[in-house]
């Protein structure tokens, strides 16, 4: 039987076996997703050709187009460039296709003699208790409603309850916006608060498992509250938030309700991510050790959560200080 030389496979075929792949080795399904949205554009870019065609020149034109001419296809239909760490993301997509790409296929790693691309860590902003008590405030009722027949008046939002139990848990927990999504009702005990957070398809975790996070007893009366208000409230298998016609809410959903309510409470920079940094941060100013927090976090290195905590470092510094210093306390 004529077989075909694997490096002579097209770009598409090859990017199928990869996913395959990636997907036995047990990767989630959000990691999945990016890795085929990211193959996708490179596919898009180079046209289906078949792998041992392509030369590194062809990458390096490819990481040029991202930052240049390309136009990301947004919900929200804004049209702004990449971000510089969502091209690096993108380079290390392709490293992994590549390393895969030389070992099974045979062909020259593309990605070896070009340097990954530079970025910037964001600074990481925890929200102030300010800011989330406007978020709060902002859940529980529409705009202002002016009529000429009338005097002005508000209504409480139909998803109060369920916007303010969704904003206390991102609090409490730290989890990610994909994480929040895929619970379910009995992955929360409200008598002790532990949630249970899944790995994979079921849970959305990163890494080679889930991990147990909890809730405070303000985020428990809010869940509470929500679910109580709800038919299928005690339904374990039931999604814990919901949005319309009672479908699950997806990471894309709550990323938008979350900027919805930034918007409403005059509340920069404000996306679900953020809330994570805020309970990490808040966690360590409170005297937890960072090994406890990598847990909860369910990082698998210590490399962010020393981040964290070199942040927090500061923030305790400086609050020593000031609470020492004669000068500033006798207002010289």
């Amino acid at each position: 039987m004529n077989r075909r030389p694997s490096g002579s496979l097209l770009l598409s075929k090859a990017i199928s076996g990869f996913l395959q792949y990636k997907a036995a080795e047990g990767l989630s399904p959000n990691t999945l997703r990016s890795y085929e949205h990211d193959l996708k554009l490179w596919l898009e870019y180079t046209t289906d050709t078949p792998i041992n065609w392509l030369k590194s020149p062809k990458v390096r034109d490819f990481f040029v187009w991202l930052r240049t001419e390309y136009e990301p296809r947004r919900i929200t239909g804004d049209r702004r460039a990449l971000s510089a760490k969502t091209v690096r993301n993108i380079y290390i997509t392709l490293s992994a296709f590549f390393t895969w790409a030389v070992r099974e296929l045979a062909v020259p790693n593309l990605m070896k003699d070009i340097p990954a691309p530079k970025f910037e860590e964001a600074p990481v902003e925890p929200f102030t208790k300010e800011q989330i008590e406007a978020l709060l405030k902002a859940s529980e009722s529409c705009k202002e409603a002016q009529t000429t027949d009338r005097r002005k008046f508000t209504m409480r939002r139909a998803t109060a309850r369920r916007d303010q139990a969704i904003i206390l848990t991102l609090l409490d927990t730290g989890l990610r916006a994909s994480e929040l999504s895929a619970l379910k009702v009995g992955d929360v005990d409200l008598k002790s608060g532990k949630v249970l957070v899944k790995h994979g398809r079921l849970g959305g975790a990163k890494g080679g498992k889930g991990r147990t996070v909890y809730l405070g007893k303000a985020a428990r009366r809010a869940v509470w509250r929500y679910l109580a208000e709800r038919a299928d409230g005690d339904d374990v298998e039931a999604p814990l938030f919901l949005v319309k016609y009672d479908r699950p809410m997806n990471k894309n959903a709550l990323r938008l309700l979350i900027v919805h309510l930034g918007e409403k409470a005059q509340v920069s920079k404000c996306h679900p991510h953020r809330f994570r940094h805020t309970m990490a941060i808040t966690y360590l100013r409170s005297g937890g050790d960072v090994f406890t927090l990598q847990s909860l976090l369910g990082h698998s290195t210590l490399d962010m959560v020393q981040h964290y905590a070199r942040l927090a470092e500061i923030d305790v510094e400086q609050a020593a200080h000031r609470r020492a210093s004669p000068a500033d306390n006798w207002r010289l």
